[in-house]
């Protein structure tokens, strides 16, 4: 066994009733009942964190990127919207900014509709 999980033995071991049984000795091969409870709850924790790892760190990492991107917005950016148009921002007001997108043609939408920011 590894040496990683030979605490998860050792504190079975020391977990375990000296006779499991009723009467009589243990073998001295015997696996303790604990054994694999602890085991299993190892392996929950560990799988628990990876899922954590691997979807909701990112997640929110993403999030937060987004979120600096839409506060960052200010008049002259070029942007593309949720919906795929291209425009250049003319005028922000609060949560909502002014979109031109042709020559005297501007559409109003707010900062959640921009998908992001054209360098």
């Amino acid at each position: 066994m590894s040496s990683g999980t030979n605490w998860i033995l050792e504190i079975a071991q020391a977990a375990a009733p000296a006779d499991p049984s009723g009467g009589g000795t243990a073998a001295p091969g015997a696996a303790s009942p604990w054994l694999g409870l602890f085991t299993t709850v190892f392996w929950l924790i560990l799988m628990v964190g990876l899922f954590y790892l691997m979807f909701f760190r990112p997640q929110q990492q993403q999030q937060k990127r987004r979120q600096a991107m839409l506060d960052s917005l200010k008049k002259g950016d070029r942007i593309i919207t949720t919906g795929g148009i291209h425009g250049q921002i003319t005028d922000l007001h609060g949560d909502e900014l002014t979109v031109r997108i042709a020559d005297k043609v501007e559409i109003r939408l707010s900062r959640s509709g921009v998908a992001s920011v054209k360098k």
